[in-house]
């Protein structure tokens, strides 16, 4: 996912040079492989992923709405397809709609334990779920921080986050090289937005996908790639001798 985010922005980038290739249409080749590779698997929650990071710096780089549009349009048809043609899609999104959670199911243990935990938890060590979810240590694991260190500590977790990814915004939004500026929008959406799905899932906010949680979920590929995006992304934010795009502004109002 970073190196794709890279790619993209770099193609993305050069498309707006005068004489540069025709960057967008690169891009959006290279999304479209990857969606594809990884909704045959089936992993329709990464394709998700890289479509959504691909949109948002197509977004930020100055695609017009209507083509925005146009790209939602085509999401939620792809995603017809994929319901009326895999059953491992359509079964995550009927057991998603379904009024009742069956509390023998990975939701109905992540459920309970988000309720036991109430908002100090029930102690360290103490959770019971970690026990009864195959995959407690990865996809549900704010479901074991919630039973055993309770409310205070998931806010916590999604006050990082959050400061993260705002202050990433914040410092990207006054950088003048459209390069920096697209490449690190991708990282620190992909990186928001696979926090928000992992958690999303446990409290029944978004179907069952199985995605870790960044720093948090056990696993040894998915560390290393969050620790590269991570990198990536302080070496993009980091100040400049250059100064800021505001520089430029204030430059040409002068």
């Amino acid at each position: 996912k970073p190196f794709f985010v890279i790619v993209a922005a770099w193609f993305l980038a050069a498309g707006q040079e005068l004489s540069g290739p025709p960057g967008r249409l690169y891009s959006f080749v290279m999304m479209v492989t990857i969606v594809l590779m990884l909704a045959m698997q089936p992993d329709f929650g990464q394709a998700s992923l890289i479509l959504f990071a691909w949109g948002v710096m197509w977004f930020v780089g100055g695609a017009p709405m209507v083509l925005l549009v146009g790209l939602a349009g085509l999401v939620v048809v792809a995603g017809t397809l994929a319901y009326n043609s895999s059953q491992h899609f359509a079964r995550r999104i009927d057991g998603f709609l379904t009024p009742e959670v069956d509390p023998t199911t990975q939701l109905g243990y992540a459920t309970n334990a988000i309720r036991e935990g109430g908002f100090f938890g029930v102690g360290v060590g103490e959770g019971t779920v970690k026990w009864s979810l195959p995959d407690a240590h990865t996809d549900f694991i704010i479901a074991v921080a919630a039973e055993e260190y309770g409310l205070v500590m998931v806010l916590v977790i999604l006050a990082l986050y959050a400061t993260i990814v705002v202050r990433s915004f914040i410092r990207l939004m006054r950088e003048r090289d459209p390069f920096i500026r697209l490449a690190g929008t991708g990282l620190a959406a992909i990186f928001g937005v696979q926090a928000m799905i992992n958690m999303g899932v446990a409290v029944r906010l978004l179907p069952a996908k199985g995605m870790t949680l960044p720093f948090v979920s056990y696993g040894g590929s998915s560390l290393i790639a969050g620790g590269i995006a991570v990198g990536m992304l302080l070496a993009l934010t980091r100040a400049r001798p250059q100064g800021e795009i505001g520089d430029i502004l204030r430059a040409r109002a002068r």
